[in-house]
């Protein structure tokens, strides 16, 4: 092999210590988040057996996420991340090694139950944005694109392996270890962390002791970009779409036609998707990425459009795993384009408004679908669906902002045998 400069390879970015940690970091995490919910439905199923109180316990982990994601933001850009992202980790597998404690030795209470769930509702909306804000402070310039797409498929792994794990263990052995074992996983994700030894990021500007000031420095860094606020907001139309469309109606439409297990088998597409879509998001650098990744966005319809018009198996897998090969494109092009334009002292505030939206939309989405749905009929309702997402996307880009920006050259490239240990 000769030394002639060329593109970083994914090999290379795993190379970089702080990086690997960072991203086996955030795959055990994204078990354990995946884990919890399975864990802690049956737990409170075992506990009392009503759906009501599931939904209050479900619901108080996502009511305290939501309230606290924009003070996640100002506390990731104020304090040292590898800090937050180590106390979340510690603080969550705590709070879930509580409530094993308290299923297995029978003190368990739904109150109980709601105040630890509130907890770790509040240590998650810390870490996401520490997170996400982390990643070119462990790379290299050049290798930010591969590093996003790697920490993508990471995301995406551990997300499929925490849901199927966790199942596994209630069955196994019931929802009380299966909680401890979710505490276990936890504390991994904060060892992991530890490791990291990041590049300094300067400090915030201004009083440090005013997280209120520091919001609306995060909001004024926010609104000053038009492209930022635009693709959050088509993308607050496509994820209230997609979220009431797959998870509400997808579901519908299999009990009715082709089954559940082909239900599974989508999803299953979907992940397969994702997973090759972060390949080539990491062996391709388009200088306009916003523009290609806003574009994409559009593919978000396919899932929608193939539910309401056919029933053929083939077409709805193909149409699921193109879906997920899709949104990684577009989620690393929105990764690297913060990453290299939102000054590094406010970046997790940027993330923490971009989440925010995400969040807002999901459940506003899960909730319309049902009645809607109901009003107009299934196919219908994902037909409007389709309609929306394809213009959201339209507007999106008649942006000149979003069209325009452009991706710097990833520069200075490293020679075939070079690599950082």
């Amino acid at each position: 092999m000769n030394d002639r400069a060329r593109t970083p390879t994914l090999l290379d970015t795993l190379r970089e210590r702080d990086f690997r940690w960072l991203a086996c970091g955030r795959m055990a995490t994204y078990v354990a988040n995946a884990m919890a919910p399975i864990v802690l439905s049956f737990a409170v199923l075992d506990l009392t057996g009503s759906v009501i109180d599931l939904g209050i316990v479900v619901g108080a982990r996502s009511v305290a996420n939501v309230v606290l994601l924009l003070f996640g933001g100002v506390i990731a850009d104020r304090l040292p991340r590898t800090f937050v992202l180590q106390g979340s980790s510690v603080a969550a597998g705590m709070a879930q090694a509580f409530i094993a404690a308290s299923v297995l030795l029978g003190f368990a209470s739904i109150p109980v139950l709601v105040v630890v769930s509130v907890i770790n509702g509040m240590v998650s909306a810390v870490s996401l944005p520490a997170a996400a804000a982390l990643v070119p402070q462990t790379v290299p310039h050049a290798m930010i694109r591969q590093a996003n797409a790697l920490v993508r498929m990471a995301i995406n792994a551990g997300m499929v392996v925490g849901a199927s794990t966790g199942g596994i263990i209630v069955g196994f052995v019931g929802s009380g270890w299966g909680i401890a074992a979710n505490a276990w996983v936890f504390l991994l994700a904060g060892l992991c962390f530890a490791g990291i030894r990041p590049a300094k990021t300067p400090p915030p500007d201004g009083d440090r002791a005013r997280p209120l000031a520091e919001l609306r420095e995060g909001w004024s860094e926010f609104v000053s970009r038009s492209w930022v606020w635009v693709v959050v907001l088509q993308f607050l139309v496509i994820n209230a779409v997609v979220a009431g469309g797959l998870q509400v109606l997808g579901p519908t439409i299999a009990d009715q036609s082709f089954g559940r297990t082909t239900w599974g088998l989508l999803l299953a597409a979907q992940t397969a998707g994702a997973l090759a879509g972060g390949v080539i998001a990491a062996r391709t650098q388009p200088r306009h990425a916003l523009r290609l990744g806003a574009a994409i966005g559009v593919f978000e319809a396919l899932p929608l459009l193939a539910l309401a018009t056919t029933s053929n198996e083939l077409v709805l897998v193909l149409a699921m795993f193109a879906n997920g090969v899709a949104l990684e494109q577009l989620a690393v092009a929105w990764d690297v384009s913060l990453q290299e334009n939102i000054p590094p002292e406010r970046l997790a505030r940027v993330y923490s408004y971009d989440a925010l939206g995400s969040f807002v939309a999901i459940p506003l989405g899960e909730m319309a679908a049902g009645p809607l749905a109901l009003h107009t009929g299934l196919r219908t309702t994902l037909l409007l669906g389709t309609g929306l997402v394809v213009t959201a996307t339209f507007l999106a880009l008649c942006s000149s902002s979003v069209r325009n920006l452009s991706i710097r050259p990833a520069e200075p490239r490293l020679p075939a045998h070079a690599h950082s240990e």
